[in-house]
């Protein structure tokens, strides 16, 4: 695995931002954007862009969501995003709470299998720390070994299944 940075995204990656966002829709992967902050609802960098800025702050994030901060985790070699992670503030919120937890990311389907999704989340335990999240929770789909796996590298501790919509979720808490 070629190292990475995580970074807060800027017009500077517009196009990448948008060639992620297409490569995860030519995989077949519109449902697939655990962690990209609702890229999957922008059709240009710029207004998904705008949106995160809102769901920065806790007086412009909407109603019934959750602050949040989002990154893109990017190859120093050739300054390609590989993924994109999110870390919300709290999970105080029924969802999160339950299955959504404090992080959602997704790497670029041609970059899996690298090691990059376990970096990713290792680089955002910094953030945590940085924004005194102390404990996380981190949630996978019972079948997803891969992110299983990604989680307990870095530190996740199950600590039980819960069932939403005939899914079975595995929950996870790293202390920071």
């Amino acid at each position: 695995m070629t190292e990475i940075k995580l970074i807060k995204p800027t017009l500077q990656y517009a196009d990448d931002i948008m060639s992620f966002r297409n490569e995860l829709i030519s995989a077949g992967e519109e449902g697939g954007f655990d962690g990209c902050s609702g890229l999957q609802n922008y059709t240009s960098a710029e207004e998904w862009l705008k949106y995160l800025a809102t769901m920065e702050n806790e007086e412009t994030c909407p109603e019934g969501r959750t602050p949040s901060d989002a990154y893109i985790a990017v190859r120093t070699t050739d300054n390609r995003i590989v993924g994109i992670i999110d870390l919300r503030r709290h999970i105080n919120h029924p969802i999160l709470s339950l299955w959504g937890g404090h992080m959602g990311y997704t790497v670029r389907p041609s970059e899996r299998n690298k090691g990059y999704a376990k970096e990713i989340l290792r680089l955002n335990l910094y953030n945590c720390r940085d924004r005194g999240i102390g404990k996380i929770l981190l949630t996978c789909n019972k079948n997803n070994i891969a992110s299983e796996k990604v989680i307990i590298a870095n530190g996740g501790v199950f600590e039980k299944e819960v069932i939403v919509d005939n899914e079975h979720i595995k929950r996870f808490w790293i202390t920071v």
